[in-house]
């Protein structure tokens, strides 16, 4: 992955590009840990080869798992990069990919692996964002009472 700051701010915008057979998720989570990011939020567009994608049960309280087999446009992706309340950092995001015939599948991001590119633009605020456990529907979610400059 290739990454150059856009702006100085706050906000600070980045532009990372993924090339071909680089893993998303992975790869933001990596980067994101490099940088000691505050909150931030990112947007997409590019093509997968492969991808899985999950919906989430709320009853069963996990993802059930979407795979996208063969090479897919990515129409958007969206999500944030958070503190995952342990020390690292979580990326969550969404995603619509549209498959050669028009027909599009969508759900939360789970693995995708890039071909033959991703160009991500990735806003980075003043204040760390962070996630806590939410018993209610097991998901861990932005606590914003959290963040701290």
């Amino acid at each position: 992955m290739k990454a150059t700051t856009l702006t100085d701010g706050p906000p600070v915008q980045h532009a990372l590009v993924f090339e071909t057979g680089e893993e998303v998720v992975s790869g933001l989570t990596e980067w994101a840990t490099g940088h000691e990011l505050p909150g931030s939020s990112f947007t997409a567009i590019g093509a997968f080869s492969e991808a899985t994608l999950g919906y989430y049960d709320l009853d069963g309280q996990e993802y059930a798992e979407i795979p996208v087999d063969g090479q897919v446009e990515v129409l958007t992706l969206a999500g944030d990069i958070t503190l995952d309340g342990q020390g690292g950092w979580q990326v969550h995001g969404h995603v619509v990919c549209g498959r050669r015939d028009g027909s599009t599948v969508g759900g939360h991001l789970l693995r995708a692996v890039v071909r033959p590119t991703l160009e991500v633009v990735v806003t980075a605020g003043a204040a760390h964002l962070q996630r806590r456990h939410d018993p209610a529907s097991g998901l861990a979610l932005i606590d914003p009472a959290a963040g701290a400059g």
